[in-house]
Order: structure tokens, then sequence, then C-alpha cells
């Protein structure tokens, strides 16, 4: 779970995710357990249905997976801002077929708080980024993808990928984007983070402090880095 970089006041939202969206599920009774798994479905008002742990069977957490008990749901979006959504409901059923679901009663609201201190800009900027691979000399690993939203301290970056289990490990990175104006631009960064969800990459990425690559990328993007 990320750590919240500010402490700005939750706002209550309401439940908006496409099927496959990975939510964190904390239950605390009997014991405290947390659990990853992905969004089936739902109907506003009425309840959200979520696909078992896939790793696990139904008598693995029959302890603290029945109905009734409590559960704190957290899920991550990305955006300008980067919100980290959270809401408390209750085990509705868990049910064993056609599949083993866990449903839940619908919230009655849902808190969002932003992660970033710093605004970015969403953006659809074609870039790769390259991975020393450190088996020798001028041999990296090339991902092409997107940039999908930037600002003056870092940017998202996604990428496809055949395998649900990639991911990119903390790490320096080059940023590799081609602009019209600029010409090719590697840009060092710092990998922070990164999560698959069915195939697409999400990679968090922090640019290094005064480069002024980024603060000249920005600028021919028509980005007010006032503003940001």
């Amino acid at each position: 779970m990320a750590v919240l970089t500010q402490q700005a006041p939750a706002v209550s939202y309401g439940f908006d995710l496409q099927p496959g969206k990975i939510l964190d599920l904390e239950i605390s009774h009997p014991v405290k357990v947390r659990i990853k798994v992905p969004l089936i479905g739902y109907e506003i008002g009425k309840y959200i249905i979520l696909k078992y742990p896939i790793s696990a069977r139904i008598s693995d957490y029959q302890d603290v997976l029945v109905e009734g008990n409590v559960v704190i749901a957290r899920y991550i979006l990305e955006g300008e801002r980067g919100e980290c959504y959270a809401f408390r409901s209750t085990i509705k059923h868990i049910t064993k077929y056609p599949e083993n679901f866990i449903i839940l009663h619908y919230p009655e609201n849902i808190e969002s708080r932003q992660l970033r201190l710093q605004q970015r800009i969403t953006t659809h900027l074609p870039a790769s980024i390259m991975i020393d691979t450190e088996i020798g000399e001028n041999n990296s690993i090339r991902l092409n993808g997107i940039i999908a939203d930037i600002s003056a301290k870092g940017c998202g970056f996604a990428f496809k990928a055949d395998n649900t289990k990639i991911t990119v490990n903390k790490r320096d990175i080059l940023i590799c984007i081609h602009h019209p104006s600029t010409g090719d631009v590697k840009i060092p960064a710092h990998v922070c983070n990164s999560r698959n969800e069915q195939g697409k990459v999400s990679v968090g990425i922090k640019f290094f402090d005064d480069d002024e690559q980024v603060k000249n990328l920005l600028e021919h993007l028509f980005i007010d880095q006032n503003m940001l």
C-alpha cells in the first residue's frame, strides 16, 4: 500500500471501477489478514462482487472471509495527482457456485486522499524506458509504451506485457522520448513502484532533481511549470 504523502481532507466519492481492477482487502476478525482480489462487477447501491483469492481454497480463509465480517477495501487510481480510495463494508455472501466469489455490501461512502504533492498533467506521449541488464556493456532492455502523466518531479509510464506477472523493479533507468522540436531526449530517473493489472503495467517514476531536460521538455509540451 502506498504511503500517503499529503494529508488532504478525505472526500467522498462514488464507486466507478472497471472489472479486473485489483482491490486490497483488510479483515481484522478473528485475525488480521490482507488479500488482493480482482473486481468482477457491482450494482450501485446493492453489492460489489470480488473474485476469491485465486491461489487460495475456500478453507484457507474460512475463519475471516465469512458473512458479516467487516472489511476495509483500498485501491489506487492514477490521474493528475494520484489518489488512494478506501471504503468500509461487510461481507454479504461467499459463493461456491458457479465460481468462488466474495460479495460485499455496497459502501455508504468512499473516501479519497491525494498521493502526490505535485500535480501531474495527463499526456499520451510515446516513450520508452531503458533498463541496464548489467550483463555487459551496451546491454539493456528497452520497454516501449507511453508517458500517461508528467510533472517536474516525475511521471507515470505504462506499457503492455504478455505476462500478467511482469513488473519493473525499483532501479535507475533512462526515459527515452522523441519530440519533433527537441529530438531524442534521454532523462535519467528512478523507478519507485510498478504494478501489473491484466497485462497493463503502470510504472511510477521519479526524476532526479533539477534536470534541465525535464524543464525543457515541459516547455516544449506547453506545460506551465508554475501550475505544477
